[in-house]
Parts: C-alpha cells; structure tokens; sequence
C-alpha cells in the first residue's frame, strides 16, 4: 500500500541512522601550547619538545639556577650536586625541590624520579659508565640537554648564556621569562662595564685548585669574558679550554698582577691561599709580593645565572678604586 512505502525508511539507512545516534562526537584535538612543538639542537643532540617538560630533574648547580631563575621549580622533581650555597633569592624554591644525591645520582636513583627531562650542567652529568649516558637517556625516553659551555669543542660567553636561557625558557613554554631575564642581564653587564671606562687592565691568574700543576680557566670558558669584562686579561687565555692545567714555571713567566681564587668544595679561600704564600717558587710573582687576591664562587663563573652580576663583583676586587 502506498502509505508503507512513504512512512517507513529501507531498512540499510535506518541502521546507519541509529548508529549515527549512538556514536558518541570524538572529541576535537587538542590545541598545542603556545610556542610548541619546538625543535632544539643541543651539542649535536636534536629534540622535538610537542609540550613542556613536566618531571624534569637538573643536575648541576649552575643549570638548577637557571631552572629557578625563570620559576620553573613547579617542574623540578628533583636535582643534585651543590658547589656552593644558592643564591638567597632562590632558597625558597630551592628547598622545596627533591634532593636526589649530594653529587651525582645513581642512574638507579634517577629514573626512581620518572624524570621526562634531564639537565646537566658538565659532561660529567651525563657518564656514559655511570649509566645516565644521554644516548641511554633517550632509550629510555627522557629527553635531555647539556650546558652549552660543556658541548665538544663549545665555548663559553654571554652570548652563549643568553641563547642558553632564551633555549631553556622556551623548552618550558617560558620564552617571555627567559627574554625579560635576558634584558636585565644585558642592563646589569652594561652598567658594570660603564664603570670601568678607561682603566688598563690588570693581569689575571684564575687559581682554582692542585699542587703539583695549577688548575686554572682557559679562554674557552665565560670565566674568561668575566674577566676581560671586569677590567682584567687572563694570563692563561689561550689555554684552549674552559679549564686545564698549567705549570707553575709557566705562572711565574706570566708574572700575574692578581690571583683570581675560586672558592668552592673542602679546601677553603684559606688554605688556598696559604698554598700559594708559602711556596717559594712564586715569591716573584707580583700577586704574591703584593698579596694581591680576588674571590669568586665557583658558581659565578661557569655559564649560569650569576655570570652578568659576577662582572660588577670580580670589577670591584680588580679596580677597588672605581
């Protein structure tokens, strides 16, 4: 009858009908942050980042305050390895992230954290015969960066530490931090420097540590430009590294006006300074008949945070007159 064939639908489009019905929507995707993915290459290692690091751990002082710099503590579920106190204005944030070993994690240690982000701050962080090799980092699925002063044949600067930060902030979804962070170093820099329009340099041995040679800073590092820019010149810059080793024969021919001592770990400014005093072969040297000395953290001077400020502190030792 007629009626039928225009009130009832064939019996094919009713089922898919229904199932149209029933298929619940997909729900849309889901937008990317801003700023993401983002693509890094990091002493020769590339990483796509499709979203920020949520677990991260650092390992290194140098490279856990540059993580608390941009406040990104909220990310950190744990770090390691102090030189030296941190900075007061990070303390607090400090405190509140897990220590996971006084030195060096062991890779047992490490993945315990469930880290998606490793940070380190030498190449030692990431010993391949420790286990926490980057490349055994990645199998493992946590992405990983190396402080851009430690990459092979890397150098140190400001420059280099303003692209470090600017890298950092964006692999955290926190470009605008790292940019305004940026600015106010280059103002800090700036304003130490005007200080010491005019001056001669002074002549600089940076003493870090040892008996029989002297651990020092070569020109690779930024504790090089540190001292460049606060009115010094490096007596050991063309020791192509960041530090090495040079003799104390080769200290005594570079007569150096200033002795530069790093102070960090067991052995004290004190009796650093009393190594040097005491041993007759550098009784010649300017520094010594002068006891002429500065002091920096070790912390100051690698490439992290405290360098753009480390400028005005080592400036005002070498040119207490200014």
């Amino acid at each position: 009858m007629p009626w039928r064939r225009t009130s009832l639908l064939p019996a094919v489009a009713l089922t898919a009908l229904l199932a149209a019905c029933a298929a619940p929507a997909a729900p849309p995707a889901a937008a990317p942050a801003p700023g993401f993915p983002y693509t890094v290459t990091n002493c020769g290692v590339t990483t796509t980042y499709q979203a920020p690091p949520r677990r991260a751990v650092t390992m290194n002082q140098h490279v856990t305050e540059v993580m608390l710099a941009l406040g990104l503590e909220k990310s950190l579920v744990g770090t390691a390895y102090l030189d030296d106190a941190i900075l007061p204005a990070y303390r607090g944030a400090y405190d509140a992230v897990p220590v996971l070993a006084k030195e060096y994690p062991s890779k047992e240690a490490l993945l315990a954290a469930n880290p998606d982000f490793v940070y380190g701050g030498y190449a030692s962080a990431f010993d391949p015969t420790a286990g926490r090799g980057r490349a055994d980092l990645e199998r493992s699925g946590i992405a990983t960066r190396l402080n851009t002063e430690y990459c092979p044949g890397g150098r140190g600067s400001l420059a280099d530490l303003y692209r470090e930060v600017d890298e950092v902030g964006r692999t955290f979804g926190a470009a605008d931090r790292a940019a305004a962070w940026v600015a106010t170093a280059k103002n800090t820099v700036a304003a130490a420097e005007k200080t010491l329009r005019g001056v001669a340099p002074v002549s600089v041995f940076v003493y870090d540590s040892g008996d029989k040679t002297a651990f020092t800073a070569g020109g690779k590092g930024i504790g090089n430009e540190i001292i460049t820019r606060a009115g010094g010149r490096n007596v050991f810059a063309d020791l192509d590294k960041a530090f090495g080793d040079a003799t104390w024969e080769q200290v005594v021919a570079r007569g150096p006006e200033v002795i530069v001592i790093y102070d960090y770990g067991a052995t004290t400014v004190e009796q650093k300074k009393r190594r040097l005093l005491d041993d007759p072969a550098l009784r010649e040297v300017p520094a010594i008949k002068n006891r002429r000395f500065a002091v920096m953290p070790l912390s100051d001077t690698v490439l992290g945070v405290r360098a753009p400020a480390a400028v005005g502190k080592l400036a005002a030792q070498l040119h207490p007159a200014r």
